[in-house]
């Protein structure tokens, strides 16, 4: 677990136009197959990618006697803390245990996160008041909308301490990307490499559909195995500026 890496205004910039395919190519190639949050998708998909460093939250199953509704009273309660102490520009991701028959946060929190100028929200359970979350500018992503509230299943527990969301493990300070397919988490220790190899990759991905849309074949494109290939990408290159 890294908390002392910042993720700069470059590489979330360069983050904000990767998508997470090219991220679960560049993690692959490093060994790393079990980084894409299973089971979550966009509650409303946007025009920008979700960019932001990870501050967690942990849900346990709810015991009746430690879960009325009158929990909420405390200030100290860990979900309405996490909302209000996760860092602007930082994504919070939920363990919800992927169990979306309640919810794990609703439309008031969400608006409240987004307010502070958080950077999003991942939950593997439900989310209330979707219709809502899903109208703000700040992406969120879940398993599906659930009405029932937290404590009818879930005890929310510990704030940013190592969690899993949707089969990942994700470290506070881990670097989230979202896009329209889904969240990719990249280990903090690695997101400066692993974008700088993604800018390339969407580079060259680009110049291929080109060529396919063109009627080109796959064979000797992609990957790139044949020099003349090589040479028209170079010359696309100099002529896009990318």
């Amino acid at each position: 677990m890294s908390t002392d890496f910042i993720l700069s205004d470059e590489t979330r910039a360069a983050l904000m136009t990767v998508s997470t395919a090219s991220i679960a190519t560049a993690l692959f190639k490093r060994g790393l197959r079990n980084q894409f949050i299973q089971g979550v998708s966009p509650v409303s998909p946007k025009e920008a990618n979700m960019v932001g460093q990870a501050f967690t939250l942990r849900y346990i199953p709810a015991r009746e006697d430690r879960n009325p509704i009158t929990v909420f009273r405390n200030p100290d309660h860990p979900q309405r803390v996490a909302v209000e102490t996760c860092p602007p520009g930082w994504v919070l991701v939920m363990d919800g245990r992927k169990d979306a028959r309640a919810a794990t946060a609703g439309s008031i929190l969400v608006t409240r996160m987004a307010k502070r100028g958080c950077a999003g929200l991942v939950s593997d359970g439900g989310l209330r008041d979707a219709h809502g979350i899903g109208r703000l500018d700040m992406p969120a992503y879940c398993a599906n909308p659930s009405a029932p509230t937290n404590l009818t299943l879930h005890e929310a527990l510990d704030i940013n301490v190592p969690i899993a969301c949707g089969d990942v493990a994700v470290f506070p300070g881990d670097v989230v990307v979202g896009d329209r397919d889904g969240v990719m988490v990249i280990p903090a220790h690695l997101a400066e490499e692993i974008t700088m190899e993604c800018k390339g990759m969407e580079s060259f991905e680009d110049f291929v559909l080109e060529e396919v849309e063109s009627g080109a074949p796959i064979i000797g494109l992609y990957p790139c195995t044949k020099d003349e290939n090589q040479a028209k990408y170079e010359a696309w290159r100099a002529k896009t500026g990318r």
